[in-house]
């Protein structure tokens, strides 16, 4: 199925392909992401989910296609300046630094933005030191926002697995991003912990303005928070619509039960 192009999409990715070898992880796909929205996509273990979500975030080199943010082909973009044009993410195993706190995690993520010349820092003139309080700032807003007051200090090997998910979460949103990607954000996460991850998905829109894909296998959270589901399956679209509409899918079902 080919994704229609809409005036308000924020990325649209066409014809992608991704190969390892001889093996086609992508083959030939093509969707839109539109501004404001939460787009869930979801499919069957080996679908290609991640993988294009790694082609998209440069993680790794494509094989074709273009991948347009705002007109600009990111497949041309070297994979340290993704984050300078307004995209971050979070991933299936938790990237963080465990021995540094949570402060220091999140401030990791305003790394993009200016922090002075070299001789500015050395010096540590009244700018830089206005920088640092601005990312020091930043990072509050989002501690608060993200309910990790209580963990603000606490290095992050000490924390339980539900709560280091929240603080990766954290570190993406600090860098201000205008596209976030959510690589299995349920992961690991208790019934309570995935409500709590579905109000949060809904702020983030709502309150910061941001634009979310999800990868997730949680049809609990993607009916909960998704405005479309675009279902993949060897690499390509399969189905795309509402929650329901993708559920109810014959193709879809016939995809995951592997009939």
């Amino acid at each position: 199925m080919s994704a229609m192009p809409r005036s308000d999409s924020l990325l649209r990715v066409r014809d992608l392909t991704l190969a390892f070898g001889g093996v086609r992880a992508i083959a030939g796909l093509s969707l839109d992401v539109h501004a404001g929205e939460v787009l869930a996509i979801i499919g069957p273990n080996g679908a290609g989910k991640t993988s294009m979500l790694n082609a998209i975030t440069r993680v790794f080199d494509v094989s074709g296609g273009e991948i347009l943010f705002k007109g600009q082909d990111l497949a041309r973009v070297p994979r340290h300046r993704i984050a300078r044009h307004g995209i971050a993410r979070t991933f299936q195993n938790i990237e963080l630094f465990d021995a540094a706190s949570v402060m220091d995690n999140l401030l990791l993520g305003r790394h993009r933005f200016a922090h002075g010349r070299w001789w500015q820092q050395v010096l540590r003139t009244p700018a830089v030191t206005r920088m640092e309080e601005d990312a020091r700032a930043q990072a509050e807003a989002i501690i608060e926002f993200l309910d990790l007051s209580a963990w603000r200090n606490a290095a992050v090997a000490s924390l339980p697995y539900g709560v280091r998910k929240v603080v990766e979460l954290g570190r993406a949103l600090c860098t201000r991003p205008e596209l976030l990607f959510l690589d299995e954000p349920a992961s690991g996460l208790n019934p309570e912990e995935t409500r709590e991850l579905a109000f949060w998905i809904d702020d983030i829109r709502s309150d910061l303005g941001i634009t979310v894909v999800m990868v997730e296998h949680d049809m609990s959270l993607v009916s909960a928070v998704a405005d479309r589901v675009i279902c993949m399956a060897q690499g390509a679209v399969l189905s795309e619509g509402t929650p329901a509409q993708v559920q109810r899918d014959p193709a879809v079902i016939a995809a995951y039960l592997g009939i």
